[in-house]
Parts: C-alpha cells; sequence; structure tokens
C-alpha cells in the first residue's frame, strides 16, 4: 500500500482524523460529527466533507475503529471473540477505500469493546512484551487482562456514565459544581475513594449525604463533585479488585481522568504505568493499516 492513509478515531459523539505518511502523523482534524448523531447513508459523505482539505489523501486509504463499526453505525465489524489477539480482523465498507477493525466480545459473562481493543492493540505492539492489567477509563471503563498478546478476559464499568447521570440529571445537580479544582479538592476524593473501597455498600447512603451537607452547610461544589468522583471510581475499584490487586496497571484514557484512577490505585500501593490514549489509537491503527490485505 502507499504510505499515505487516513487514521479515524469515530466514536458515538466525534471523530477524530489524522493524515498520514506511514506512522508519521501529518495533518490532524476533529469534528462533533459522531455516530450518534448520523444515518448509515450519511456517513460517507461526512467524511469526503472531513478530509477534503487533503488533496493529497484524497484516495489515501482509511481506516477506521470505534462505532463507526457498530451495527447502528456505517458497516458492522464484527466482534472476534476472547480469547483474541486485540489486533482484530478488518472489514472493508462495500464500495469505498474504508476499513474498520471489529470489536472484541466476551461470551462469559457476556461483555463487549469497540473501539478500546484498538488502543489495546497500540500497546502491545509498543510494548510487545507487556503481560498483565489494562484500564482504559472512560464513559464505559474497561478492565482487561492481556497475556502472550491477546485480550484473555475484560469487564466493563458504567462508571463514567453514572457519574454524568447523577451529576447532571439527579437531585445530586443541585450540589456539585461543574468541574473537579484539581489540587484543592483531591483530598476529598481521596477520602471518599478510600472510604467507599473500605465500606462498598456505604455508597448509595453516602450520595445522599452529599445533598444533606450542601442543604444543612455552606455549599462547596468543587469538593462535592470530587466526593462524588471519589465515590463512583471507589465503587468500581472494590469491585474490580481480581484485576488491579498485586499488579501493575497500565492506563490508556483521558489525562484528568487516567490520574484520578492512577491516584486512587497508587493509594492502594498499585504501580502504575500511563499511556497516552491517542497514541496508542494511532499506534494500533498504523499496525492495522499494514494488514489491509487481511481483510474480508
Amino acid at each position: 500500500m502507499t504510505s499515505l492513509w487516513i487514521a479515524a478515531d469515530w466514536g458515538t459523539t466525534n471523530l477524530r482524523l489524522w493524515a498520514m505518511d506511514g506512522p508519521d502523523i501529518i495533518h490532524h482534524r476533529a469534528s462533533p460529527r459522531g455516530m450518534g448523531g448520523l444515518r448509515s447513508d450519511e456517513f460517507a459523505a461526512v467524511l469526503d466533507a472531513e478530509i477534503a482539505p487533503w488533496a493529497q489523501w484524497s484516495n489515501a486509504p482509511v481506516i477506521a475503529c470505534g462505532m463507526v463499526g457498530s451495527r447502528q453505525g456505517w458497516f458492522e465489524a464484527p466482534y472476534a471473540q476472547t480469547p483474541a489477539p486485540a489486533q482484530t480482523p478488518l472489514v472493508r465498507v462495500p464500495e469505498s477505500n474504508v476499513w474498520i477493525a471489529g470489536g472484541i466480545s466476551q461470551a462469559h459473562p457476556a461483555d463487549v469493546m469497540r473501539g478500546e481493543e484498538t488502543q489495546i492493540a497500540g500497546l502491545i505492539a509498543t510494548h510487545p512484551a507487556f503481560n498483565g492489567v489494562i484500564c482504559l477509563p472512560g464513559t464505559h471503563t474497561k478492565w482487561v487482562r492481556i497475556a502472550g498478546g491477546e485480550i484473555t478476559q475484560f469487564q466493563s464499568f458504567m462508571t463514567g456514565e453514572i457519574f454524568s447521570l447523577l451529576s447532571e440529571h439527579s437531585v445530586l445537580r443541585h450540589t456539585v459544581g461543574a468541574q473537579l479544582a484539581q489540587a484543592q479538592e483531591e483530598a476529598a476524593f481521596d477520602a471518599a475513594c478510600v472510604g467507599t473501597l473500605a465500606d462498598p455498600a456505604s455508597v448509595f447512603s453516602n450520595l445522599f449525604r452529599l445533598r444533606a451537607e450542601a442543604l444543612l452547610d455552606t455549599p462547596a461544589p468543587d469538593r462535592a463533585r470530587a466526593t462524588l468522583s471519589g465515590l463512583m471510581i471507589g465503587a468500581e475499584l472494590a469491585a474490580a479488585k481480581s484485576f488491579w490487586q498485586g499488579v501493575e496497571v497500565a492506563l490508556i484514557g483521558a489525562p484528568a481522568l487516567s490520574h484520578l484512577y492512577g491516584r486512587a490505585l497508587e493509594a492502594q500501593g498499585v504501580a502504575i504505568r500511563m499511556q497516552d490514549a491517542s497514541a496508542m489509537t494511532l499506534a494500533g491503527l498504523y499496525q492495522a493499516s499494514t494488514r489491509i490485505g487481511e481483510t474480508r
């Protein structure tokens, strides 16, 4: 294949594109035209419009990952079932120059991922000897076991989505601030996280306590947000303890959220390996771009 290609991370809410020359980034752009706002017959036009300024890449192959390959996306890329290599088979969109990476599924207990497998493939490509656990914080956080270059087991947690629902659509929307003032409020996060790890069943009553404290005392929205974050992440870590206890954990996610997960894990004596999410996505997509001949 030509050394020119386009990397696409096409999620539910956003589309991120990179014009690539081999492993090197030449141009980058982002769009809010995510899968969730498009019909299946709109994807081609959106992609053409977004890459139109990159004339040199007009005929370059596009390697995409994320929800673009879901049943509600452009073209469904099937799941590979665990245990499976993170570098899943590519599926070509008919009558196009677009290839989509498939997701990963797990039968027992039932679970799926789509998009994260490409970041995992990127980590394995850049750290071939890695055997251990990866945490991918996000709307639906993934905990993943890697052995021999394969995903052997994983578990998803809706922590990010529940945090969003509670902070924006529950009674707590009157209590929590718009953002966590990191330097000042980390102590509140730490206390809530450690307390929930010690007593996970207390999380539900502690959620309402946030509202009661705001009504009975001077409201501190940033502190309340930090506490809510600590309660949610603490509950997740309690449930995921079998993944992280006694092992090094690689974190792949947005910097601010990964910082919180890393802080919580380090407080439990866990060694952390921080990884840049975009870099891992591109590394995974680059590996996929070298396998176009293996498409279905």
